[in-house]
């Protein structure tokens, strides 16, 4: 049977004539097929609203109800259909009433075969053309509704809905919330299990959500308690299961922005949900779904000082803080500290209002200044650093700020391993092998202490009774031994010389130099040269 035939209803009290009425004409090769009959109006009424048949032959004398009320109460409940009154001549008065209710059409019984043939092949044209028309008009509706829709996320609406716009396209709801829907593999090209797909079975008539593109982007809006709560139940159930690979599931990713109680505002949500996905980066292992209230407010308060707006920011100093933080932690073994700071930095930039772009370039120029610094400290051992270009390519290409992290740990735990002596057995052999690599800096007992878990005034007693020296004085003989090397090696200048030990005051440098060797650099450079001289030339003999 064709899809496209219409549904007939036949109405009358005689058993004789319904019987005939179905089999006078071919009705399927007309376009229509029997749904129902009755034989009196109440029941005629109850069942044309429930079937809603294209057409309706309808006696106008009938038991309980006359047609002519039957299909006024009809129309009144919003029947459209087309309807054929019969009747007697003596009925005709009967007749006019029903056509004044919107009949276009009215028989005489006996039935001609040929008048009723003709008949309802006009109405099959009309009844075609109209749902043409119909189709025509939901198209455009549906358009209209899409550009409508599409506005709202965007917050460029040409003009305001009014409630019969909202009416008339479904959008009227006490509550709203925006959700996007991405593929979780980001690197996938196959299309993900959506969440609109989750929704259809409950979504008659587009009563709880609509689904759009809205910037090249799947787009959900949740319509009214109903659908804000759908989206809830589904949270709590797929938040709380372990997704196997490869089910519909484990391929999807959701943002959600927040729920807002006026079509105005749906922008709002829309808004949030967009920039959840643009922090996708900051996402744990395996998270599937993020949520408004995970959103990091930069808005400035006004009740608070401007250094405290965000945690840390981008900059030069708080990347000097970091790597020197991490240069002493993994020089001293320290790998309880190491772990925190990168937990601590992990959730500091979680909380920045910086690009990710820059995120990632500030990770790269961290790990390539601890991987500077531990070079130029430790010189003489082949440490297992990654290259720049690895380095900056890994830290470029990553999807997850997680990834990036454990990349850093690794690289931190390899080199520990690589640096680690097995003679040294002993906290205080760990400290002074952090002093014969750090003496170049400004180190300070106090702030060593705490990276080997002692206060400074308890680790300078037992430094001062195994060493036999303060860590002052054995930080400066430290420089002052290297500082020899370097007047006799290098051609630099004795300012130079004294801030590469670690003296920034050349007038400092002088006073320590002369206390620990008797004399200036200026004079222990001129008499080593001086000896150096004389054992390359020595004076001649006498005969």
């Amino acid at each position: 049977m064709s899809k496209n035939m219409e549904t007939l209803f036949i109405a009358d009290d005689e058993s004789s004539i319904r019987e005939g009425l179905k089999y006078i004409i071919d009705w399927e090769s007309l376009g229509f097929r029997l749904c129902g009959e009755a034989a009196n109006g109440e029941d005629a009424l109850t069942q044309i609203l429930a079937l809603n048949p294209g057409l309706v032959l309808l006696d106008v004398k009938m038991p309980k109800m006359r047609g002519t009320e039957v299909i006024r109460l009809a129309r009144k409940s919003g029947y459209q259909g087309k309807c054929i009154i019969l009747s007697g001549y003596s009925d005709f008065q009967y007749a006019q009433e029903a056509i004044k209710g919107g009949v276009s059409f009215y028989l005489t019984k006996p039935i001609d075969e040929d008048e009723l043939t003709q008949t309802v092949t006009r109405i099959r044209e009309m009844l075609s053309e109209e749902k043409q028309r119909s189709s025509h008009f939901t198209a455009y509706r549906n358009k209209a509704k899409r550009i409508v829709l599409y506005e709202l996320m965007i917050n460029r609406l040409s003009a305001p809905l009014s409630e019969a716009d909202c009416a008339h396209f479904r959008l009227n709801a006490d509550s709203y919330q925006v959700v996007i829907c991405e593929d979780f593999h980001t690197q996938s090209a196959a299309a993900p299990y959506t969440f609109a797909e989750l929704l259809k079975v409950t979504n008659k008539d587009n009563s709880i959500f609509e689904h759009l593109a809205v910037e090249e982007r799947d787009v959900v809006l949740l319509k009214g308690a109903l659908g804000l709560n759908r989206l809830i139940d589904f949270l709590d159930r797929f938040e709380a299961r372990k997704l196997q690979p490869g089910s519909p599931l484990e391929s999807m990713f959701l943002a959600y922005g927040r729920p807002v109680s006026t079509i105005e505002d749906i922008h709002l949500s829309y808004e949030d949900a967009s920039a959840l996905l643009e922090r996708r980066f900051f996402c744990s292992q395996g998270q599937h779904t993020m949520g408004f209230d995970t959103l990091p407010d930069f808005t400035p308060d006004t009740n608070i000082p401007p250094s405290h707006h965000e945690i840390i920011k981008l900059d030069e100093s708080t990347l000097r803080d970091y790597s020197g933080r991490f240069v002493n932690y993994i020089q001293t073994y320290n790998r309880s500290m190491t772990a925190d700071t990168l937990f601590e930095l992990e959730n500091a930039l979680s909380h920045v209002s910086n690009q990710i772009y820059d995120i990632r370039l500030f990770l790269a120029d961290l790990c390539l200044q601890i991987k500077g610094e531990l070079k130029r400290n430790y010189a003489s051992l082949d440490l297992p650093f990654a290259t720049n270009s690895s380095v900056i390519e890994f830290i470029g290409s990553r999807n997850y700020l997680y990834e990036i992290i454990g990349f850093l740990s690794n690289q931190f735990e390899t080199i520990m391993d690589a640096m680690g002596n097995p003679s040294r057995d002993t906290i205080l052999d760990d400290i002074l092998y952090y002093i014969d690599h750090n003496f170049r800096d400004n180190i300070k007992l106090e702030t060593i202490a705490p990276l080997f878990g002692y206060n400074s005034a308890y680790l300078g007693k037992i430094f001062t009774k195994a060493v036999g020296e303060s860590f002052n004085s054995y930080v400066d003989h430290k420089r002052i031994d290297h500082s020899k090397q370097l007047l006799l090696e290098n051609n630099l200048k004795v300012y130079e010389v004294a801030e590469q030990v670690g003296y920034k005051n050349v007038d400092y440098f002088h006073k320590k130099f002369k206390k620990y060797v008797g004399i200036s650099p200026a004079e222990f450079r001129k008499e080593k040269n001086s000896e150096s001289t004389s054992e390359k030339y020595p004076p001649p003999t006498k005969k």
